[in-house]
């Protein structure tokens, strides 16, 4: 988990005010939990289960006809409609079996039977379907029972429990989307889900563990499908999460936090962010939502400008997770052989076999005195001079290179390059650990390459042109705009345009060279945006490609 998702605890008298609670924590969108927040409600006195809390609950809404889940996989609540039914019963009915509940707990009897329930519910407001069989009390748990509903009034059914609860003050000034009860007799687990919605869980009696991931986790939790009844919940089982078919639900503990709430506690939970909880028996809580200020202001005509700009992070990650499996292990590596090579000797001969191969060059007419000695290049830059020139001479047809190029931006060459393990390789590759010539460019400092590439450009232009217009890959091409854009960073102006008048004077047509690396930079640039939703759809959206 990031230090900079952790949660964060407030103290009773570290409240933050509603302007401290907008600017620094809903901000953020990082939970938060607010110590004993709620224990000036009425609530937290009159409800409590150990305090008469039940007679009073009962006395105030006996009559109150409520929803409540019925779960066959007690004490596991599932948000899938398929796992779960919602069935209508008195609230004096409920709690009549949490008096039974307690009274168990308080004789200490294990082999204890629950008596069926008998649902006394007015006939229109239930299916025969529901009544079938016994139904133990720990299988219901009071859930979203809403105390108040500003999209759909008809739905409250609690609404007097509002005199016995307080908006906290440092939401005084949110437009509230909804207040609900939620209650159970006997321990309950929630199924990991998220909320539409900003979340304040405010815990009135008993106590929860609520475990919590960030949005960015939802991979590992494996979300139902978007276009599904649940696709807020995740796919994972609680009782017996099966790791062969989510291998990376194995690790979503690493990126998980866990909280324990006491009765009198609130925590903030943004939305988006997943979080599974654990119930003690008896408890009782009250959450408020509302909107986001990111949702409340997202206007329907922005959507497709918001999706280009998400999609487009999305595919720069991709990008960037494709050039990272390539570690600095590798620049380390060049930089150790060319100190041997240094140490050992070999730049002479090394020097020879390029000045061997530079009397092979077509050099346009240019006097030897115009070539860059070989001898004022560092060892790493010299090394990948080497490599990169021998993987064009050797694994190229020389009579292609010895006869005029035609200059082409296309990816249609028949050119092609050996691997180490001699694996046939093209113009056509996306992945750095599978390209010689990529990895070569990724391993130099921009200077570097920078020299590299002036060398080149004087002493080798039939070769740099072959390397540019027809070996170079997408991925290649990816890689040195990147070594581009750090060494436009590090020069001046001037230097920048003496670099790129030798680089591309080198070529027959300095449009197609332009055209070859930019076209092919966009080539990977597609395949990582083609990659994202592929990651999207599966990790995301919860469907596979």
């Amino acid at each position: 988990m990031e230090e900079s998702l952790e949660i964060r605890s407030f103290e009773f008298d570290q409240l933050p005010s509603a302007t401290q609670f907008a600017s620094q924590i809903e901000s953020s969108n990082i939970p938060a939990v607010f110590k004993g927040c709620i224990k000036d409600w009425k609530a937290f006195s009159n409800w409590n289960p150990t305090e008469g809390g039940l007679d009073y609950l009962q006395e105030r809404l006996g009559t109150s006809v409520v929803e409540a889940m019925l779960s066959r996989t007690a004490p596991i609540f599932y948000g899938d409609i398929r796992r779960h039914e919602r069935v209508a019963l008195p609230f004096s009915t409920f709690i009549g079996l949490c008096k039974q509940h307690k009274q168990k707990m308080y004789d200490g009897c294990d082999d204890y039977v629950e008596p069926e329930l008998h649902r006394q519910v007015d006939s229109n407001l239930e299916s025969p379907s529901l009544l079938s069989g016994d139904v133990a009390p720990q299988q219901l748990y009071l859930a979203q029972a809403p105390i108040m509903s500003a999209e759909n009034e008809e739905t409250v059914q609690l609404e007097t429990l509002k005199e016995d609860i307080a908006t906290p003050a440092f939401l005084e000034t949110k437009k509230l989307a909804a207040i609900n009860l939620w209650m159970n007799n006997a321990k309950s687990k929630s199924s990991a889900h998220y909320d539409p919605h900003h979340n304040l869980l405010c815990i009135v009696a008993g106590c929860k563990q609520v475990v919590l991931w960030p949005p960015a986790a939802s991979p590992m939790l494996y979300p139902m499908s978007v276009y599904g009844e649940a696709s807020n919940h995740s796919s994972i089982s609680l009782e017996n999460p099966d790791f062969s078919i989510y291998p990376r639900a194995e690790h979503s503990g690493e990126y998980s936090q866990k909280v324990i709430l006491h009765a009198g506690d609130a925590l903030f939970i943004p939305e988006g962010w997943f979080h599974q909880v654990d119930s003690d028996d008896l408890t009782i809580a009250v959450n408020f939502w509302w909107r986001s200020s990111i949702m409340s202001s997202l206007s329907e005509h922005m959507d497709a400008y918001y999706l280009r700009r998400i999609l487009r992070r999305m595919m720069d990650r991709e990008m960037n997770q494709a050039l990272a499996k390539a570690s600095s292990a590798d620049r380390e590596r060049l930089k150790r052989h060319a100190c041997e090579i240094h140490t050992n000797g070999e730049l002479d001969s090394m020097e020879h076999d390029l000045d061997q191969s530079c009397q092979k060059q077509d050099l346009k007419g240019k006097e030897p005195q115009q070539r860059i000695l070989l001898q004022k290049i560092g060892p790493c830059s010299l090394q990948a001079l080497h490599d990169l020139v021998s993987l064009v001479h050797d694994c190229v047809n020389v009579a292609d290179i010895n006869q005029p190029m035609q200059s082409s931006s296309t990816f249609n060459s028949e050119l092609n390059v050996k691997n180490d393990n001699g694996k046939i390789m093209t113009t056509e590759m996306f992945h750095l650990e599978d390209d010689p010539i990529a990895k070569i460019l990724w391993t130099l400092e921009p200077h570097a390459l920078q020299e590299v590439f002036v060398v080149m450009a004087h002493n080798f232009p039939r070769t740099l042109e072959v390397l540019i217009l027809h070996l170079l890959s997408p991925v290649g091409a990816e890689v040195l705009t990147r070594k581009f854009d750090d060494m436009d960073q590090k020069t001046s102006e001037e230097d920048r345009k003496k670099f790129y008048q030798v680089f591309y004077g080198a070529f027959d047509d300095q449009f197609a060279a332009m055209d070859a690396i930019l076209n092919r930079k966009e080539l990977f640039a597609l395949q990582s945006l083609l990659q994202a939703f592929k990651n999207v759809m599966d990790k995301y959206l919860g469907e596979k490609l």
